[in-house]
């Protein structure tokens, strides 16, 4: 299991109704049903995905992000996952609002862009950064928001949401002490829990 996916696993509570947007091929919702008797769909558009759910055992529907959640009421779950997905949707902002909607929480990871070797990359070669969390070139790659942590916290205090939780992930495990301190220089990739703020 990537990094990023066994912290979620660790933040996930027992029992919880999940949502997963993006969900690859069910490898989170899999492990969190085995584990934890979490009970959920994942959202999938990528028909290898799709085939790989069905394949475990994992409650999977076709549906592209772009469209919203409008299928889900409000309150529907108890946690609603997005990996390594955000930026590549047309509207993060609003998702963020839906993922808020259909659940009081949720968790989010996504490639960090100011992570130092990325600006290295880019100052000292001239090209757009390509690295194993950013694998595509410029012109093929799903990312079309480019964000950094200090972006999504910004988001998140202009929404008034509230960040319950962050860690970084770098080079496939959890950051050190340099991440924890500067994670928008060091962190890799990016993971919050967030919540809305209570009325």
């Amino acid at each position: 299991m990537r990094a990023d996916l066994a912290l979620i696993h660790r933040w996930v509570p027992e029992g919880a109704r999940i949502l997963d947007l993006g969900c690859g091929d069910g490898t989170l919702l899999d492990a969190l049903a085995r584990d934890k008797n979490v009970t959920g769909y994942g959202l999938e558009i990528d028909p290898d995905g799709i085939t790989a759910c069905v394949a475990k055992g994992v409650n999977v529907i076709e549906q592209n992000l772009d469209d919203g959640l409008a299928n889900f009421d409000d309150d529907a779950c108890d946690l609603v996952v997005m990996t390594q997905a955000l930026q590549a949707l047309r509207r993060p902002d609003l998702m963020l609002d839906e993922m808020l909607r259909v659940a009081g929480e949720c968790i989010i990871t996504f490639p960090n862009f100011a992570f130092w070797r990325h600006r290295a990359y880019l100052g000292f070669k001239g090209y757009m950064p390509v690295s194993k969390t950013l694998p595509h070139a410029w012109y093929d790659t799903p990312n079309i928001h480019l964000s950094t942590f200090n972006d999504f916290e910004r988001l998140c205090r202009d929404k008034g949401l509230i960040i319950t939780d962050r860690a970084v992930g770098n080079g496939g495990g959890e950051g050190n002490w340099t991440t924890r301190l500067w994670p928008n220089l060091f962190g890799e990739t990016a993971i919050f829990r967030v919540s809305r703020r209570t009325p």
